[in-house]
């Protein structure tokens, strides 16, 4: 079997809601995040995913992302592992685009990046550690992170260079899976939130 990586987003938060960078502060799920991780890990218990029994689960250390999965049933399988940790925004932690836009009228995260705080090619070395961390084994995986990491994760899963994470949107509590389609590196589902209607 070749190895598939489950990505699932860390349910709403304030911050996310608002649009502001949302790094290394430790900001808890709203009321609706809460019950976003209560939806996906049903949807994930179900078939055709039964548990995903068998699958490594690791999540980020942040709050957010290790509520998300105890909610979601898989907080006892998992380890945390800093390697998914969301983008380090330095000075525009806490900030909206809007907020930086009225000093810096044309700045874009993915071409600029953010002062005082991680480069794109250092979020790209960390997607890619988990990458190959995920294609190690024979085995599944199931990580429960943070948007921009995940969107640079799939970026790097396909091979891609970290900044192509611009052109795929990832909402909170989404479901992707990241496979192979004819032996190469492939996105199976991005950014499935069917589980968030209805």
């Amino acid at each position: 079997m070749a190895p598939r990586i489950l990505l699932a987003r860390h349910g709403q938060t304030e911050w996310s809601l608002l649009g502001k960078h949302t790094g290394r502060t430790d900001i808890p799920l709203l009321d609706e995040g809460r019950r976003g991780a209560k939806l996906l890990g049903e949807r994930l218990h179900r078939a055709p995913w039964s548990g995903l029994e068998g699958v490594e689960v690791r999540t980020s250390p942040l709050a957010r992302a290790v509520e998300t999965c105890a909610l979601a049933g898989f907080g006892e399988r998992a380890t945390e592992w800093d390697a998914l940790m969301e983008w380090d925004y330095g000075a525009y932690e806490g900030l909206a685009p809007a907020d930086i836009h009225a000093d810096r009228a044309d700045w874009f995260i993915w071409r600029d990046g953010v002062p005082d705080g991680e480069t794109l090619a250092e979020l790209g070395a960390r997607a890619d550690e988990v990458v190959e961390w995920a294609r190690s084994a024979d085995r599944d995986v199931l990580v429960f992170a943070h948007g921009h990491i995940l969107r640079v994760l799939g970026a790097r899963w396909l091979g891609l260079d970290p900044a192509f994470a611009a052109r795929i949107k990832l909402d909170p509590t989404s479901l992707s899976v990241l496979g192979w389609a004819y032996g190469a590196p492939a996105m199976e589902r991005w950014n499935d939130t069917a589980h968030l209607e209805g």
